[in-house]
């Protein structure tokens, strides 16, 4: 009797396991995973599958795509059942923090605009850098291939890689870089940086997109809990749109908060709108920004939110990174550009759920579907 309690025990605990999720070791060695039917999904019977086919189409465009899904994206050109297209090649699969939690965070992100000028004057006179050239950039990759999403900024001091300046040192000095324009306002400038890329309006009445080229090696720090710590701001209350009234109504306060980020971008000049680091033009509403650590991009990918309390799920696309996203249940919703988009960003904070969908053909969790 004692033996078979101890045998239901053990195997008690070794269902307990499996319905833990697995970590995939070679494509996701970081990501916890956990199969389920496509339809365990939130809402699937309400996707439009031709918009995720014309999406997934058009992620194919990437060589990281490519890699990642094969000769699907071929054969995705030549359906002509879109839904059972997407039912029958791919595979979803819940995802989960290194803590094993399934919810995390969604906030939104848009395409900036600001005013700027060729020419420094006092109405302009707030520097949009390009990369500097003497700003160093080492791939620790080639050395250590399990550092492959480390990379070390710095520049060359007596034979030495020394850290670049910080964001007040840029200020307080010249650096080696030239500059695209100067900028009406530090605080657009600010919010172009983290977005990444954005449309500049020039005083000749021309314009022109600018995207991410580089930084300077330091990590993103947050000005909202900076502000929140000093009191200034109430955690229920912070967003993009709080941070930029109060930066606006504290105008001899703003060096100090923006100088917390010790974090710089460098652009450059872009031929097209909001590009992500994919490669290819953000679509509002499809793409999404990860952290690719966890999430590799060219992932096709469903989630489960909501914004301003109206729900959200669909399939969306793993198209950029940015440097405040970090962890496996996180995303950063592209929501493109103008007054709406930029409304809907600043205030988008809302708990999510994450599915990545693969091929179904590989095997990315020891699971079964449930």
């Amino acid at each position: 009797m004692k033996t078979n309690t101890i045998l239901l025990f053990l195997l008690l605990i070794v269902l307990g396991c499996s319905k833990q999720a697995q970590p995939h070791p070679k494509e996701l060695p970081h990501t916890s995973l956990k199969a389920v039917a496509f339809s365990r999904l939130p809402e699937i019977k309400n996707i439009d599958f031709n918009e995720v086919l014309d999406n997934f189409i058009y992620d194919c465009q990437s060589s990281k795509t490519q890699k990642l899904y094969g000769a699907l994206c071929l054969e995705a050109k030549k359906t002509n059942n879109a839904k059972k297209f997407i039912l029958e090649n791919f595979q979803a699969y819940r995802i989960f923090d290194e803590n094993g939690a399934a919810q995390g965070l969604l906030t939104g992100y848009f395409e900036p605009e600001l005013e700027a000028s060729l020419q420094k004057s006092k109405e302009y006179q707030y520097p949009l850098y390009s990369m500097p050239k003497d700003l160093v950039t080492v791939d620790l990759a080639s050395v250590y291939p399990e550092l492959k999403h480390l990379r070390l900024r710095g520049r060359v001091q007596n034979n030495k890689l020394v850290p670049y300046d910080t964001r007040a040192e840029i200020k307080r000095s010249d650096i080696n870089s030239s500059v695209i324009c100067y900028c009406r306002s530090q605080i657009d400038r600010y919010f172009l940086e983290v977005q990444g890329s954005g449309k500049v309006h020039l005083d000749d009445n021309s314009t022109f997109y600018v995207g991410y080229a580089n930084n300077n090696g330091y990590k993103y720090t947050s000005i909202g809990k900076y502000l929140i710590k000093k009191g200034e701001i109430a955690p229920k209350n912070i967003s993009l749109e709080s941070i930029r009234i109060w930066l606006e109504s504290h105008p001899q306060r703003v060096d100090e908060v923006l100088n917390q980020n010790k974090a710089m971008v460098f652009f450059a000049k872009r031929s097209r709108g909001a590009t992500g680091a994919l490669g290819i033009e953000l679509r509002a509403k499809s793409s999404v920004a990860v952290d690719s650590k966890y999430i590799p991009l060219g992932s096709m990918l469903y989630l489960s939110s909501n914004i301003k309390a109206k729900k959200i799920d669909k399939f969306v696309f793993a198209q950029d990174v940015g440097g405040a996203i970090k962890g496996a249940v996180r995303a950063d919703y592209f929501l493109g550009s103008g007054a709406e988009a930029l409304a809907m960003a600043g205030s988008l904070k809302s708990p999510l759920r994450l599915w990545i969908i693969l091929p179904k053909k590989k095997i990315y969790a020891k699971e079964k579907d449930i």
